[in-house]
């Protein structure tokens, strides 16, 4: 398999998908000066029409090369490599964001807010309640769950919580700012180091039969080096046709923001509003990733794909824009409201239960998509 050209991994479309997204980006640059606002709204809605189609084509594309590199590499390798891919070309925007002109004092922290209500409720609901509604119930690894959540309520604490206790108007002053950097940073790297070398074996799926512990542990002590050698043409061209498939995707999303910031004004809506639904998009390729694992009966796929998306969200979003925020004199607020951060609480516990739980079942991912719903309403409060 290793000696198979690279003209016979890139199939006619998989070139279609990634000339169809960098062709559609260009053309949003050269039609700028005409979807400034205020823009006619029939132009408006056949723009926004138009990006998300583009957006749906490219995301199966995406979802086509993790459910490929995943099948290679095995979990939790493969689905790290969709999530953090996803994620640092986010952060690179939220940075760029925070670069740019202007005060962008609570980008971060209602960026990553609507990530976690996202993931945490609503793609997990889903997920949940339509694998469960099929399967009836699905066995999760709970000790790598457990991992996962246990991060995000420490991650969380440092970036919501704390700035709302000990800093000044919701923002960390310096001296408070680095030693969080530090602490994110080193819990981070330390659980990546966990997950994809001695603890591996805990993110990978459960198995209901005794006989086959054996056999996944023998997995689990298989190094990645082996596969990674043996298939190092392939795994390559996979990542970089999954990259240029996807960076098209969050270009994209963000650069409708403008207009749906337009749309949701004359709609009346909370431009709030907005963040959310670039969000849901950015992380689309992603979400229909977990609703067929879950669909395939693999829980701890979506957990590994939902749970560790938001880790590395907060992991590298939380300490790269204080750094910024330092080197630029600009204020970085990250302390959520007292509603937002009971939502999040209330998630977090109801992760917690969910994914202990002996089996997950379509009555977990309904409480979940109930938690978003209340997020929704906050949302328009």
């Amino acid at each position: 398999m290793s000696q198979i050209r690279t003209a016979e991994l890139v199939h006619t479309s998989d070139a279609v998908r990634i000339i169809v997204g960098w062709a559609a980006f260009g053309a949003l640059l050269i039609l700028h000066p005409f979807l400034t606002p205020p823009v006619p709204t029939p132009t408006l809605i056949v723009a926004l029409a138009a990006i998300l189609a583009v957006i749906v084509f490219c995301a199966f594309g995406v979802v086509k090369q993790a459910e490929l590199l995943a099948h290679r590499l095995g979990d939790p390798y493969g689905s790290l490599v969709l999530t953090l891919s996803i994620v640092i070309i986010e952060v690179v925007l939220i940075a760029a964001v925070m670069l740019g002109p202007g005060e962008h004092t609570t980008i971060a922290r209602d960026s990553v807010m609507a990530v976690s209500m996202i993931i945490l409720n609503l793609v997990i609901g889903l997920a949940l309640l339509l694998g469960g509604l099929r399967r009836r119930g699905m066995r999760v690894n709970s000790t790598g769950a457990s991992a996962y959540l246990a991060m995000l309520i420490v991650l969380s604490t440092l970036a919501f919580g704390l700035p709302a206790v000990i800093g000044e108007d919701g923002a960390y002053r310096p001296a408070q700012s680095i030693p969080v950097i530090v602490l994110t940073l080193g819990i981070y790297a330390f659980f990546l180091s966990r997950q994809m070398g001695a603890q591996a074996e805990h993110f990978m799926e459960a198995d209901d039969r005794p006989a086959a512990t054996a056999s996944h542990t023998q997995i689990a002590r298989s190094p990645i080096t082996e596969v990674v050698s043996a298939h190092r043409r392939e795994l390559l061209t996979r990542l970089v046709v999954l990259v240029l498939t996807m960076v098209p995707i969050v270009l994209l999303s963000h650069d409708m923001a403008t207009l749906l910031d337009d749309g949701l004004s004359r709609a009346g809506a909370p431009v709030a509003l907005a963040g959310v639904l670039i969000a849901m998009i950015v992380f689309l390729p992603e979400s229909i990733t977990a609703i067929r694992a879950a669909l395939g009966g693999e829980a701890q796929r979506v957990s590994n794909l939902c749970h560790g998306a938001l880790v590395s969200t907060v992991g590298l979003t939380i300490p790269a824009v204080l750094l910024i925020g330092m080197a630029t004199g600009q204020t970085v607020v990250l302390a959520e409201t007292p509603a937002d951060l009971m939502m999040l609480g209330v998630t977090l516990v109801l992760s917690v239960t969910t994914f202990t739980a002996k089996k997950v079942t379509a009555m977990h991912g309904a409480t979940h998509l109930v938690a978003f719903a209340a997020y929704a309403i906050i949302l328009f409060s």
